[in-house]
This record gives structure tokens, C-alpha cells and sequence, in this order.
């Protein structure tokens, strides 16, 4: 869901690899209770990760924090970056429910289809911060050369904020289509679940 996006430029006079944009992900885990689906909304609604600024609350959030590393190089008067790496730590926040065993077996199968679709909804974000991570390699790799470094810098500073700008909205844009789109996707999740179910139970 929404993210907190950092991002920090760390200067170095060379570095010894060209490594493409990366992404590392660490997950953790808010518990909830509840056997019915009333009581698990309300529970998600209550115990849910808050999103800084709006204090609004989401059955899963993922925080972003981007960071740059580049390399100058120095010749015939001029300076240009000659390596770019950004990386991206990613940081995952899913609901784990507490009380499966007490439920019946519709809740529990309505929960797993939500639980997956959560997990699958802040994996695209993941792999939206990529993208974006990579595109802003390639847009610093291609900042023409200047004479002294400082301006090269200035040129990236202004850069790294344009591309994350267009990563945020690239956030809040996925957001607002999966909400648009979430009863109807459940209604196909779960029809593919209950498919699965009654094969499973057709003797072979």
C-alpha cells in the first residue's frame, strides 16, 4: 500500500562495480484476532500498519527507502558520473491472523484468498520501486558532462527528485486502481479457489 520513500545520495571519488538497481526486502508482521470476517475487518481496521500524515490505517503497507550511490570521474577539463547504483530497502508489513483454528472453514477460505491478494498487492509495489530505481540509474548514468563536479551534482540532486516524484505517483496511481478494482478481484480469487477446492475433492 502506501510507502515512506527516503532517499540519500552518497558521492564517492570511484567505486569498483557497476552493479544494476537492487531491491532487499525484510517482512514483518502485525497479529489480528477474530473468527468471523466482521470481526477480522475490524481488527485490520484497528491493528493495521498507519500511514504517516493521513493516520490512516491499511491491512498492509510497504516503506521505501531508495539510496544512491555514484562515481565521478574527472578528465580534459571536464567531470561526469561514470558509475550509478541505487538500491532500494523495501519493507514489508502483513496482517498474520491469530485465530484461524476457531473459525469455519468459508472464513478461513475467504482469509487465505485476502491474505494472498494483500501480500501480492505490496509485492507490486515492490516492483514498482524497481523500475523506478533502475530508470533513475540510467537517467543519471546519461547527465552530460560538465567542468567542475559540483554542477554534475546539483544536475543529479534535481534528477533523483523527478524520478522519485514520478515513483510516488506511480504508487498512489497502482493504489487508487486496485481499490477501484478489489471487490471484483476477489470475487474472481475466490471463484478460483472454490474451483480448485471441489477438484480436489472429484475422485481421480
Amino acid at each position: 500500500m502506501k510507502r515512506a520513500t527516503i532517499a540519500a545520495i552518497l558521492f564517492a571519488a570511484g567505486m569498483s562495480t557497476a552493479d544494476a538497481a537492487s531491491i532487499s526486502r525484510t517482512y514483518s508482521y502485525f497479529s489480528i484476532g477474530g473468527t468471523t470476517l466482521e470481526e477480522i475487518e475490524t481488527e485490520l481496521s484497528r491493528r493495521g500498519p498507519q500511514l504517516r500524515g493521513t493516520g490512516t490505517r491499511h491491512p498492509g503497507a510497504t516503506r521505501m527507502e531508495f539510496t544512491t550511490r555514484l562515481g565521478y570521474g574527472q578528465g580534459d577539463g571536464f567531470c561526469r558520473i561514470t558509475q550509478a547504483r541505487v538500491t532500494v530497502k523495501a519493507d514489508m508489513i502483513l496482517p498474520r491472523w491469530r485465530q484461524r483454528g476457531r473459525a469455519d472453514t468459508d472464513t478461513q477460505l475467504i482469509w487465505d484468498t485476502l491474505s494472498s491478494d494483500i501480500k501480492r498487492h505490496e509485492e507490486s509495489h515492490v516492483v514498482i520501486a524497481r523500475t523506478h530505481a533502475s530508470e533513475l540509474e540510467q537517467a543519471l548514468l546519461a547527465i552530460p558532462r560538465r567542468k567542475d563536479c559540483e554542477t554534475v551534482a546539483a544536475r543529479a540532486k534535481e534528477i533523483t527528485a523527478e524520478v522519485l516524484a514520478r515513483h510516488d505517483a506511480a504508487q498512489a496511481r497502482f493504489d487508487r486502481i486496485e481499490g477501484i478494482n478489489f471487490e471484483s478481484r476477489m470475487l474472481r480469487l475466490l471463484r478460483y479457489r472454490l474451483e480448485q477446492m471441489e477438484r480436489g475433492r472429484t475422485p481421480g
